[in-house]
């Protein structure tokens, strides 16, 4: 967890893209981390990512349990870096299949 939380400035925000805030700050972000990180089943593929300055954008397809059980979700994250570490990120939901 904190080498995760390592790559992230202490002030960081993660949004629902465009702008629902669901994490800001260190510690928010380790408590939506941790919570997701108690699924077992959980693992990301990186299908693809793009770089243009200070701007990352990863395509991703997320292995993961749903309220309804378990699935896949294809994400798209944004991530605006300053100084080596990521300071906004913003995701993305795409097509969301259950097993």
């Amino acid at each position: 967890m904190d080498a995760l939380l390592a790559t992230y400035a202490p002030d960081a925000q993660m949004f629902e893209h465009p702008s629902k805030l669901l994490a800001s700050g260190a510690a928010e972000l380790r408590e939506r981390f941790t919570a997701r990180f108690q699924e077992p089943n959980l693992h990301a593929t990186l299908v693809s990512r793009t770089v243009m300055g200070h701007i990352v954008v990863d395509h991703e397809e997320v292995s993961r349990t749903f309220p309804e059980g378990p699935g896949k979700i294809r994400l798209l994250m944004i991530y605006e870096v300053h100084a080596g570490r990521i300071a906004r990120a913003w995701m993305i939901a795409g097509e969301k299949t259950l097993d």
